[in-house]
């Protein structure tokens, strides 16, 4: 691959919330910038607590062996769980960015103080440990669910982005937060219609991801092979996953 490609994995299989991520994601790069835009084949069709995640992180990992063979610069794992992050890491000559790690990250470079928004109030417990690995607990002023499902983002009904507006809005009013991160994949193309009707940044964590993803890889850093983001020890996987040989 000549021009720099990225691989944009969205760990559903979902193939409608792959085309959301997939548009958001070829808003955000730059020119030049390819988005291979993927979903595992098997797995879970939305990614709603823990044991989703557990199943979703064998497709992100099968995901990040093929886009490796295929010669990708750069990876983003397109569910704001960030399932399997530091696994895919261990697998990739480039970097693999989170889009919950990239969207909080962003967030406190243009806010002292930032809200998430997310869908079921579950998946709350998610990203409230992903603030504490990340390190943004003492960032973050307020966490939202629109108590919708994820798939409601894709059900052509329009409820869903309503009530993402209106939690944004609820946030902006009540947390003293100072931007808002959205927390699914599926709600990245609204990200820049809710900065101009708010007034303030909201933070697409796909859009995020690539931009950062692009930065590292003009930067000349790909994941860190020395310690423990080293590549598996060999060993042989049989059974089931043995693909991932």
């Amino acid at each position: 691959m000549s021009s720099l490609c990225i691989q944009v994995i969205n760990p559903n299989t979902t193939l409608a919330m792959t085309d959301t991520i997939a548009r958001a994601a070829r808003d955000a790069a730059a020119p030049g910038t390819d988005i291979l835009a993927v979903s595992p084949a098997h797995g879970v069709p939305s990614i709603e607590g823990h044991a989703d995640e557990a199943i979703a992180a064998l497709g992100v990992l099968e995901q990040i062996k093929q886009g490796r063979e295929q010669g990708v610069h750069g990876h983003v794992i397109a569910c704001f769980g960030d399932p399997g992050l530091l696994a895919a890491r261990e697998l990739a000559h480039g970097p693999v960015i989170g889009i919950a790690e990239a969207a909080m990250h962003m967030a406190t470079m243009v806010a002292t103080r930032f809200s998430i928004v997310t869908t079921l109030p579950r998946t709350l417990i998610i990203a409230r440990h992903l603030l504490q690995q990340y390190g943004f607990t003492h960032h973050c002023a307020g966490l939202h669910a629109i108590d919708l499902p994820v798939l409601t983002l894709e059900d052509g009904s329009g409820l869903a982005q309503e009530k993402v507006r209106s939690r944004c809005r609820q946030a902006q009013r009540e947390d003293g937060c100072g931007a808002i991160v959205l927390g699914c994949g599926g709600m990245a193309t609204l990200a820049r219609e809710l900065t101009q009707e708010l007034g303030m940044p909201v933070i697409d964590g796909v859009g995020a991801a690539v931009k950062m993803v692009e930065s590292l890889v003009a930067l000349g850093l790909g994941t860190s092979k020395y310690g423990d983001l080293a590549f598996p020890r060999e060993k042989k996987i049989t059974g089931a996953f043995q693909h991932l040989n």
